[in-house]
């Protein structure tokens, strides 16, 4: 088991802590701070999950039955298969009618049940085996009924948790086991008891560590997925599901959300007088400067080539218009013969717009950058007003 541990550690400090960055780590401490994608993404896998292990259990717990009836008497075994058809049916409701919304609280919740059916089922069907003088076969059938726990505890490794996570869920097996070993049959003594708890407690740590690492690698996945390479902006998948979290949030909410269409002026003369590697490096750069000068909240999306959108959640038109300007106050960076960098933008707001999805949105915003385009470039089109987006520069 130390050995085993051990080599958990080495796989976790090698494959996974290499693959995260520095501000990265601490998710795996504790779900505090996880970005809305990483905990959908997270929700959604800890809820398949739950339900394909608790199919199996439904499956799998009933056909025991057999065994306690060619080794235990009536009415023991009876009770038994009792609260083994219980149980299953229990994971079987689970595994078909437990529908979650890719929302942690939901993934909280299913972790609960599936750990909650078989640590009842333990406090029940061992004490009643527990106290039993038993011999030969019936005594290594009673004596598999102590192993559940461990079980329970192994099952964590199947899911990526935090540390804090994998704490947390590993006491329900804890406690099922004091409670069925010492409240209620007083059927352990202290040192079978210290040695089982130790057990399982080496138990929890490796399937602990396990989930951390499969939390690592989604982590390091998730942001692959989500991050534009050059930029270091949302790519436009990503930023899509933003999109439609925000204005989820906005409609339920009745918020207001606001998306702004970027488009670099003049971009294509960039890469055929100076080539593509100039082109990138404008395009980073701007990138750059705007997530620099983004307040806290707000959300940068690499929409396409020289396409920008950026996203003001719970923000109306004149404080959205407001933090833009303090972005574009900064500057856009330098083209590579020297000349600032403008841009041509487009606004959008659900309340103010009274458009339908966030699609129409973004389609709104986009024919608004259009017409600051076709109005002479630099300058930000929104409704009921177009001002210069960098002032002192050639509109």
């Amino acid at each position: 088991m130390l050995a085993r541990i051990r080599t958990v550690t080495e796989h976790y400090s090698h494959c996974v802590l290499k693959e995260l960055h520095r501000e990265e780590l601490a998710w795996l401490l504790s779900p505090r701070g996880h970005m809305p994608l990483l905990a959908s993404h997270r929700a959604g896998m800890i809820v398949s999950r739950v339900r394909l292990w608790a199919m199996l259990f439904a499956v799998l717990t009933p056909l025991w039955i057999v065994v306690d009836l060619a080794v235990f008497a009536w009415p023991l075994w009876g009770i038994l298969a009792a609260e083994r058809l219980l149980a299953s049916l229990a994971f079987a409701a689970l595994a078909f009618y437990f529908r979650g919304d890719r929302h942690m609280r939901q993934a909280y919740l299913a972790l609960i049940l599936l750990f909650s059916i078989p640590t009842a089922f333990f406090v029940a069907s061992y004490s009643l085996v527990g106290p039993l003088e038993l011999d030969g076969a019936s005594r290594a059938v009673a004596l598999g009924y102590t192993f559940l726990p461990f079980v329970v505890l192994a099952g964590l490794s199947i899911f990526p948790l935090t540390l804090l996570e994998g704490v947390l869920f590993s006491l329900p097996a804890l406690l099922g086991t004091w409670v069925a070993a010492v409240w209620v049959c007083d059927c352990a003594d202290q040192y079978s008891l210290v040695g089982m708890f130790w057990l399982l407690g080496l138990i929890g740590v490796v399937a602990t560590f396990s989930g951390m690492s499969q939390l690592g690698f989604m982590i390091a996945l998730v942001r692959q997925a989500v991050r534009d390479v050059l930029t270091g902006s949302f790519t436009r998948s990503s930023g899509s599901e933003l999109l439609d979290i925000q204005h989820i949030l906005s409609s339920r909410n009745n918020t207001p959300l606001t998306v702004a269409f970027l488009d670099i002026d003049d971009f294509k003369a960039i890469n055929d007088n100076f080539g593509h590697e100039a082109g990138d490096k404008v395009i980073a750069d701007v990138a750059c400067r705007i997530r620099a000068n983004l307040r806290t909240g707000d959300m940068l999306v690499r929409w396409g080539g020289e396409e920008f959108l950026l996203i003001f959640p719970n923000t109306d038109m004149g404080h959205a218009r407001l933090a833009l300007r303090r972005v574009l106050d900064e500057g856009l960076g330098p083209r590579p013969d020297g000349a600032p960098v403008t841009a041509s933008i487009g606004m959008a707001e659900r309340l103010a717009d009274a458009v339908e999805g966030w699609q129409a949105l973004v389609e709104q915003a986009d024919r608004r950058m259009y017409e600051a385009k076709r109005s002479g470039k630099n300058r930000v089109v929104a409704p009921g007003m177009t001002f210069i987006a960098l002032e002192g520069c050639p509109a």
